[in-house]
Order: structure tokens, then sequence, then C-alpha cells
């Protein structure tokens, strides 16, 4: 990857067109998660803070082997944990690494009113610009995986970059350097969707895993993060992975129809006021009628 990769694709609360849009681009480029071998050694979440220079959070223990229950403003990669029970009454760890998930279609972006406050480049990383960051919190509401975390104390909203910064110089992200078992990997999106279906075909044939295949929901235009689940049919089980993830319905409602109607009643108000003016002149001030207009000094 080169300084191609930042160029952008998409601005929030942006009208008009991108600067530069259609000259070539980077390839879009995806983190391939295999769930069936992650042994949830947690090392992504260290290579995570460490590389992007996070405070660590304080954990409590919650009586499991999660580091904490959710992501937030500092913690941007979470290994999630969850036990079930087999056909067969034996008992399967189930591990999701969690994180921003880099929608093709961001609803964060959406919901953004803050002009350049994200970003999604051409390679399909969606990205925070903190200078801009008004600290409304709409992206949290607009996320449909509840990703992006709001810091009480700077204003501003956090999540995972996807190591944008590595990626341009053509680097790969620090969770991925870290992983010592092949359970993530990163590259072009159409490799990385070839790898997942193959893999999910082995987990089929050789695994007895009937239901696995590959998590890239269509709802959101697909992922810049893709997973290979064991059971696909039952994403929730996976630290609660949506199953039909899309845009909340309120952002495109009040980016759309009701903005628009705001702006017709702002409209609608300067008209009557225009037309009252015409029609009935000046208002008077009540006072005047009853204490007599002041003379006009001589």
């Amino acid at each position: 990857m080169s300084a191609e990769s930042r160029r952008i694709q998409k601005i929030s609360a942006h009208a008009g067109p991108v600067p530069g849009v259609g000259t070539d681009r980077e390839e879009k480029v995806a983190k391939l998660i295999d769930v069936s071998t992650c042994i949830g050694c947690k090392a992504c979440e260290v290579a995570c803070q460490e590389w992007n220079d996070l405070p660590f959070a304080e954990t409590t223990f919650q009586n499991d082997l999660q580091t904490m229950q959710d992501t937030s403003w500092n913690v941007w990669t979470l290994v999630k944990m969850d036990e079930m029970e087999r056909d067969d009454g034996t008992l399967q760890w189930l591990m999701r690494k969690h994180g921003c998930m880099h929608c093709a279609d961001p609803g964060c972006l959406a919901a953004c009113p803050a002009e350049g406050a994200i970003v999604q480049y051409e390679n399909g990383i969606v990205d925070f610009d903190h200078d801009k960051c008004i600290g409304c919190q709409y992206c949290t509401i607009g996320c449909p995986f509840n990703v992006p975390k709001f810091n009480p104390k700077s204003k501003k909203v956090f999540k995972c970059t996807l190591c944008a910064d590595r990626v341009e110089h053509g680097l790969e992200p620090a969770c991925i350097k870290s992983c010592p078992t092949g359970c993530l990997q990163f590259g072009a999106k159409e490799e990385m969707l070839h790898v997942a279906h193959k893999r999910a075909e082995q987990l089929r044939e050789h695994f007895g895993y009937k239901n696995a295949g590959v998590y890239d929901p269509p709802g959101v235009g697909g992922t810049g993060v893709i997973y290979v689940l064991h059971d696909v049919t039952a994403p929730e089980t996976y630290g609660g992975l949506p199953k039909d993830p899309h845009i909340p319905a309120a952002v495109g409602l009040w980016k759309g129809p009701l903005k628009w109607l705001g702006g017709l009643a702002i409209f609608g108000g300067l008209i009557g006021m225009i037309a009252h003016f015409f029609l009935f002149g000046p208002k008077d001030d009540p006072g005047e009628e009853e204490h007599g207009r002041p003379e006009k000094p001589q």
C-alpha cells in the first residue's frame, strides 16, 4: 500500500463531490478473522493498545476469561468469549475478536453532522479526524455494531482505525502482526473472501460444522472485517454479532425527510414574516398606545 490508500472516498456531512474522485485508487482491503483457530491469547488486544498508544483501562473480574464486557474509548480491540453447549452435551468456547467492522456503507459516517470528522478511504478503511469531531455522539447511534465509544474528558469519539497509518506504508495492522495462530489475516478484500470461503468449506466437509460460513453482511454493503464462523446462521452466539445489521432507520429519517422538513419550516417562517410585514406593516409597541407616542426632539 502507498499514500494513495488514504485518498478519501466519503466524507461525513459533505454535500459536494469528494476532491479527486475518478482517478485510480488502491484495492479494497479486509481483515479476515477465523474464529475456529482463535485461542483467546489476547495478543491482538495488547498489540492494539501498544501501537495506538492507548492508556490501559482498568479491568474488573467478571467470573469469566474476557478482559472486559465491551470496548471503550481506549479499548479498540476485545476478544469476546462465550461458552456454548454442543448437541452431545460437551462445551465449546466461541471466541471472537471484536472491533470496528469498517462497513462499506458506514452508519457512523452517515449519522455524523460534522464535515470531515469521519472519512472513508478508497481502500475501505473508515477513520476519524478528531480535530473535526464535535462530540455529538451521533456516530454511536448510527453504528449497528455498537463500536464507537465516547471519551467524556476529551469530548471525542474513538474506534479502531484498522491501523491506517501502518497500511499506507505497506504494513499489516498491529493486531494481525501479533497473532500466533494465523487466526487473523490481512489483504485485498477479494483474496480474503476466497481464503474465508475455502476455510468454511473445510469446516463443513472435514470437521462436521455443517453451518460453517463467511460473515460479510450485505445490509451494510459488506464489511472490511470478515469472519469465518462455525455456525454462520447464528452469529449472535459469538458475543452478540448482529445477524442482519443495517444502518438504523432513525439516521436515514433525520438526515433525510426530517432535515428537508426542517429546512422547509425555516423557509416557510421567513416567507410568513416577510408577507406579514408587507400586508400589515411593522408591529406597533402596545406601550405607545397607552402612554402616547413620545414627542420628537426639536
